[in-house]
């Protein structure tokens, strides 16, 4: 709660919970450590998968274009710096600040709409979707759209050259990218990264039969496949099992890679769910009605597993 510490009277921001001007202050510099390029959409590296529940990365990659030009790392190093990402055990402070993002209940109410798809309602700020879409529109309301004026928002937030420092240093080092493990499999992680972002960022989305995105609601198991590789350039059909069927399969033995495709059913010709591999034993997944889009281990020892499939080795468009 380092920013939260520092609250004083006579900064112009009583109105606001410190962590979040942190994040404006965050914004800018991650913007000019790389100049004339943009970090919105920098794939999640080894430091960031490590330390930020997957749950949470989804989240922050969720909410990031709330805010035009907003890295997901800013709203990362702001969810370190305050409360560990909701690990801290009370996310409370002496200034009044509660929640994942550290909002004062009063400033929360002026961010707290829309709604965000996995929201609470009436909204709180001590849910985790809730407070981290608010913390990325109040940025945006106070500079950080496309980097402009984070510098002097975050400053005017919390006089605190130091903790501006320590955001960007973690936001850097979130954004920092593992290296290809061998030159054989460089082109599939190329491409299985922006899949396995891509599903992470609808992370809480509802399941819904036959939906294709948010737009519909939600997804089904094998929309959510389909819009996370048409995010790629790559078009594969939209049924599981025609998903199956389009291969490449893998054989039994090779190793996965982030961004392929699992299959179970009763048999390879009763497929009845897909789910993309994320690497560590993990899927992310449409599971069913009444659930929503989530992250979890996977057992492929189960007699309904039915194999995977890698269709980033072809069909680019």
């Amino acid at each position: 709660m380092s920013l939260l510490a520092k609250a004083t009277a006579g900064v112009g921001c009583a109105m606001l919970a410190l962590p979040l001007l942190a994040v404006c202050l965050v914004a800018a510099l991650l913007s000019s450590l790389n100049p004339g390029s943009s970090s919105t959409s920098a794939t999640p590296g080894k430091n960031s998968l490590a330390d930020i529940p997957p749950a949470m990365l989804a989240l922050y990659q969720r909410a990031a274009p709330e805010c035009p030009g907003l890295s997901w790392t800013i709203l990362a190093a702001i969810g370190k710096a305050e409360t560990n990402h909701s690990r801290h055990p009370t996310m409370k402070s002496s200034a009044g600040a509660v929640g994942p993002m550290q909002f004062l209940p009063a400033t929360f109410k002026t961010y707290a709409h829309p709604v965000p798809p996995g929201g609470k309602r009436p909204p709180t700020p001590w849910d985790p979707v809730d407070a981290v879409f608010a913390a990325a529109r109040l940025l945006c309301a106070n500079g950080a759209k496309h980097s402009q004026n984070l510098k002097h928002a975050i400053y005017a937030y919390n006089h605190s050259h130091t903790y501006v420092a320590d955001i960007l240093r973690i936001a850097r080092r979130y954004a920092t990218t593992s290296p290809t493990t061998s030159p054989g499999t460089a082109t599939s992680s190329a491409r299985a990264s922006p899949v396995v972002a891509f599903a992470r960022r609808q992370l809480g989305t509802p399941y819904v039969w036959g939906g294709d995105g948010p737009a519909e609601g939600g997804f089904d198991c094998s929309g959510l496949t389909k819009a996370a590789y048409a995010s790629a350039g790559i078009t594969i059909p939209r049924v599981a099992q025609d998903q199956y069927d389009a291969g490449p399969r893998l054989a039994t033995q090779e190793q996965l890679l982030p961004g392929d495709l699992l299959f179970f059913g009763t048999g390879p010709h009763a497929i009845t769910h897909v789910g993309i591999y994320a690497g560590r034993h993990h899927m992310i997944d449409a599971p069913r009605p009444g659930a929503a889009v989530r992250e979890a281990q996977v057992r492929l020892t189960s007699a309904t597993y039915q194999g995977a499939t890698r269709p980033n080795l072809r069909g680019a468009r």
